[in-house]
């Protein structure tokens, strides 16, 4: 457990790329014209073209390449991962990095699945074909080990995998690193690319819906997957002295209620351990939040945890909340980062983000989700919640400064 003699944790820097945009900007202009970013498939190979809505990049990989800065023909996975870090490190403007104890702390499920399922089609069809280096950037971990490079961070590198949770688990490693003492500045977030496993899966547990989903509300029929990246620059006391900052990392934990593979807790057990673990952390109270970012997948499971394990907590007094998942889609391992982001940005300006396509509350819980996207509110506390199969949960606290 951290002590109270650790020091605090700071947001310098943003990097995005998702299906409403492909930086923070263009993010931050669809979430404030209610510009969902859900569409037929365009990118991805799969018999399911035109029957299930994905929230794909607007880019192929061509376009993607061309904007990495690389010289490597490298995963999807990989691309979006080096284009959001790189522009989160560039907004932090922070010049001499090389100077720094740095660390790449980066959050996928995924990994070069998208290379693997290409190679494996030729291969089967002819075993002398298919492209060996097509699956070179197969496992998780090179994906951020390949990433790390390209930025130039050598202290430490890891990859987090916990399913949904695993981007916001990133970030509160991150700073705990910090925290102690071991890291100045740490890149941390996560990515994911759309791959026929991941539509195929998810469509095998009957939880997509066929048409642009509806978190949280009576009639929601499933999720939409997404795609993207969303990274942080956090840095220590001493590096923020000299920089604009977006907020502080006040709160963070990670939960499990190990209830089922795939489902939540019926009463939001690991749910609430968490958002509970994250208040205690950061020594706020829950009247202390001024707005949470919902998981708020769209499912009936995932939904009606959540809003349990918030009615528990919060109950009678409940902050405005949304989930941005009604843009993005669910971007898997990226979506910890990706709403890490919009949170920052809430704090910073005072945001509150609308639900898109809510209409019907839901008969269990006593409160309704934003619709409406708010400017200039006072926000001084976000919560942003992601949960992840297995039970695995996890919130992050983000305070202004």
């Amino acid at each position: 457990m951290d002590n109270k003699k650790d020091q605090d944790v700071f947001v310098a820097g943003l990097g995005a790329i998702t299906a409403i945009g492909n930086n923070v900007g263009e993010c931050l202009a669809s979430l404030e014209e209610g510009k969902a970013g859900m569409g037929a498939i365009r990118f991805l190979d799969t018999v399911h073209r035109q029957k299930i809505p994905v929230a794909e990049v607007k880019l192929d990989n061509e376009e993607l390449f061309s904007r990495s800065g690389s010289s490597s023909r490298v995963s999807r996975t990989a691309l979006l991962s080096i284009i959001a870090a790189r522009a989160a490190l560039d907004n932090a403007a922070i010049y001499n990095i090389s100077s720094l104890r740095c660390g790449f702390i980066s959050a996928n499920t995924v990994g070069g699945m998208d290379k693997s399922e290409k190679f494996f089609a030729a291969f089967h069809s002819d075993p002398q074909k298919g492209k060996l280096r097509d699956i070179m950037l197969h496992e998780c971990g090179t994906i951020t080990e390949w990433v790390a490079d390209q930025l130039g961070i050598f202290d430490y590198v890891t990859t987090i995998s916990t399913a949904c949770s695993s981007s916001a688990n990133a970030i509160f490693f991150g700073a705990r690193l910090i925290r102690h003492g071991m890291l100045d500045l740490v890149v941390a977030g996560g990515t994911d690319s759309l791959t026929k496993f991941t539509l195929n899966g998810f469509n095998t547990l009957m939880i997509l819906d066929q048409q642009f989903c509806k978190p949280f509300d009576e009639e929601r029929n499933g999720l939409n997957l997404g795609e993207g990246a969303g990274y942080l620059v956090l840095v220590s006391e001493r590096v923020a002295a000299s920089l604009e900052l977006y907020c502080r990392l006040s709160g963070y934990c990670n939960a499990n209620d190990a209830y089922h593979q795939t489902a939540s807790s019926p009463d939001g057990t690991g749910s609430y351990l968490a958002m509970k673990g994250a208040l205690a952390r950061s020594g706020l109270q829950p009247k202390d939040i001024d707005y949470i970012n919902l998981h708020g997948t769209g499912t009936q499971n995932n939904d009606l945890a959540e809003g349990i394990a918030i009615r528990r907590l919060f109950d009678p007094d409940f902050p405005p909340m949304s989930s941005t998942k009604s843009f993005t889609g669910h971007t898997l391992g990226a979506s910890g980062g990706i709403e890490a982001v919009f949170s920052a940005l809430s704090v910073r300006h005072g945001l509150i983000y609308p639900n898109l396509r809510f209409h019907t509350p839901m008969s269990e819980l006593p409160f309704v989700p934003e619709t409406l996207f708010h400017k200039n509110e006072p926000i001084n506390h976000v919560m942003s919640n992601s949960f992840g199969f297995g039970g695995n949960c996890s919130s992050l606290i983000f305070s202004k400064v």
